[in-house]
C-alpha cells in the first residue's frame, strides 16, 4: 500500500461545556494504524502525549486570533454572537471553507448557552409563561404533556393560577426556576 502524506488539520470537540482542540493526523501514524488494523477501539493515551506541545501551541495561536471558549456569562454570549455574525459574513455562504467547522463550534457554544440560560422577565407567572411560549415558538397544545390546552388557556387568560405540579413541570421544560411560575 502506498504511503499517504501526513497532513494536519485542526478539529474541535465539545466535551460537556468545554471545547477541546484535537489535531487529527492523517496518514501513517500509530493512531491510524491501530484503527485501520482493527486491533483496538480505544487509543493509547501514551501515544498522544507527545502531541500535546503542538496542541498547546496551536490552541494559543488560535486564542490570540479568536477568543474561543465556553460561554459562561452574558458577556461571553454576546462575544460569541458577534463572532458568529462576523464569521458568517466572511464565509458568505461558502460551505466548503475550512472555517465552516469553526462556525459550527461557535454555533454549538451559543446553542448550549441558550439552552442552559433562560431570560425570564419579572412579571406575573402567566406573563412569564406567555413570554416563554413566544420565545420558544410554542403553542398551548405543545404543553399537552404538562397541562391540557384548556388549562394553559385558562392560565394565560388569568382565569386560573398555575398549580405547584404544573409550575414544576414548566420549570423543567423551560430550564427555569419554579418560583417564576408561582
Amino acid at each position: 500500500m502506498p504511503r499517504r502524506p501526513v497532513a494536519r488539520s485542526p478539529c474541535f470537540v465539545l466535551y460537556g461545556s468545554r471545547v477541546a482542540p484535537v489535531w487529527l493526523l492523517y496518514g501513517s501514524t500509530p493512531f491510524n494504524k491501530t484503527f485501520e488494523q482493527g486491533k483496538s477501539k480505544h487509543m493509547n493515551a501514551d501515544r498522544l502525549s507527545g502531541q500535546f506541545p503542538d496542541i498547546i501551541e496551536a490552541w494559543t495561536a488560535l486564542q490570540q486570533k479568536v477568543s474561543l471558549k465556553p460561554v459562561r456569562n452574558e458577556k461571553d454570549y454576546q462575544t460569541m454572537l458577534l463572532l458568529s455574525k462576523e464569521l458568517s459574513a466572511h464565509l458568505n455562504g461558502e460551505e466548503d471553507s475550512p472555517l465552516i467547522d469553526l462556525l459550527g463550534v461557535i454555533a454549538a457554544l451559543i446553542e448550549s448557552w441558550e439552552t442552559r440560560s433562560v431570560t425570564v422577565p419579572k412579571a406575573e407567572p402567566r406573563e412569564v409563561l406567555r413570554h416563554l411560549l413566544e420565545t420558544h415558538g410554542l403553542k398551548q397544545k405543545d404543553l399537552a404533556g404538562i397541562a391540557s390546552p384548556t388549562v394553559v388557556s385558562d392560565i394565560l387568560a388569568g382565569r386560573r393560577a398555575i398549580s405547584k405540579n404544573v409550575a414544576k413541570a414548566l420549570a423543567a421544560r423551560f430550564h427555569a426556576d419554579v418560583s417564576v411560575f408561582l
